[in-house]
């Protein structure tokens, strides 16, 4: 069954209650999914969902892939597809799709997400896609061994680890929260 409308604020729920600090800056998904519009659907362009991959190995070292579309490191992620059936099981597929990790090498870190985002996408007229938001749930994964495989090169063009103080660095505050998982 495709991730519904339900399954997508049931996740964000879940979210501001270990982050109660962030509602104000996510009341605009909250007040859309409400109203449910299909927004699994990259082609509903008010708001879609898409979905990230922190994958931390032993405590150290997180996989980031350097994102072709934005020329930047970034962890492993995108669009929910419609055979997708959980947020969890989408963010497992982004990863192992652009990283080539083997998937019995991961151990999800907790079912509520590390992060949601909620930010404005730029158009992109090659994809017939005009100026939309994105929601982006991310998921932390850890791992004591995973190597690198046969990468997406359509989306990425390589992906490493990185120690974790230098993966803050340069994507953010939500790797920091790859460690501290809520219960």
């Amino acid at each position: 069954m495709p991730i519904s409308d339900t399954d997508i604020l049931t996740a964000l729920s879940a979210y501001l209650e270990g982050y109660p600090d962030e509602a104000a800056s996510l009341s605009e998904p909250v007040r859309l999914l409400a109203k449910g519009s299909g927004f699994a659907s990259r082609r509903n362009f008010l708001m879609h969902v898409t979905v990230g991959a922190l994958l931390v190995r032993n405590s150290a070292d997180v996989l980031l892939v350097d994102h072709r579309a934005y020329g930047i490191p970034l962890q492993p992620g995108g669009h929910v597809e419609p055979m997708d059936s959980t947020l969890v099981g989408a963010a497992v597929r982004e990863l192992v799709e652009e990283t080539g990790v083997d998937p019995g090498s991961l151990v999800l870190a907790s079912p509520i997400p590390v992060y949601v985002e909620f930010g404005r996408v730029p158009a992109r007229p090659a994809k017939d896609e005009p100026e939309h938001f994105h929601l982006d749930f991310g998921y932390s994964f850890v791992t004591k061994q995973a190597d690198v495989g046969c990468i997406q090169e359509s989306e990425v063009r390589g992906a490493a680890w990185y120690p974790l103080s230098l993966a803050e660095r340069l994507v953010g505050h939500r790797i920091g929260r790859a460690l501290t998982v809520p219960a």
